[in-house]
């Protein structure tokens, strides 16, 4: 840090690197919200007002159980490929119906194979749309391909809470 000292008759000028001053400002600002800022955690937070408020949304239709858009593009999951698929066969039958932006097939460590599901990615919902459609239930190297959406909407809260409260105790066995 430079600091110089100057004297003009009664007056003592200090002067710091402008650096040094910048991190001084926000070390005290640093301190300054620390202290102001209060722990929460547990299940309290959900009621405090840190969660409540209005929250940014992805763009799209908003009807519970409809596919969600990820932040890069639409996912669906294949699930049911067959272990001994490549990347290639997979990219070569899902491309048939639009541009994939993303493969991801997991292998199995021990084996190398295909672990038995992929997500690919569109960037075109009508694409995905497309690939869903059509290949669900489709033939792919002697098995039937699951293919459906990887994220949907969820339902309202006030459904959950119904289904949870209609829900009963199980019957208990009959004793002979």
């Amino acid at each position: 840090a430079v600091v110089s000292t100057q004297s003009t008759g009664d007056d003592i000028v200090i002067t710091r690197d402008r650096e040094e001053v910048e991190a001084m400002d926000d070390d005290d600002e640093i301190d300054r919200l620390k202290k102001t800022a209060s722990k929460r955690k547990g299940r309290g937070l959900a009621r405090s007002d840190v969660l409540k408020g209005d929250f940014e949304g992805l763009e799209g239709d908003t009807r519970p159980g409809d596919p969600q858009k990820s932040i890069e593009g639409w996912i669906i999951f294949v699930t049911n490929v067959h272990i001994e698929a490549t990347e290639n066969d997979i990219f070569d039958k899902f491309s048939e119906y639009g541009d994939i932006k993303n493969l991801h097939a997991n292998l199995d460590r021990r084996t190398g194979y295909l672990k038995g599901y992929v997500c690919i990615e569109y960037e075109q919902y009508s694409e995905a749309r497309a690939a869903v459609e059509a290949l669900d239930g489709e033939d792919f190297l002697g098995q039937d391909l699951k293919v459906d959406w990887a994220f949907t909407r969820p339902a309202t809260k006030a459904k959950a809470k119904r289904k949870e409260r209609r829900r009963g105790r199980s019957p208990s066995p009959e004793s002979d």
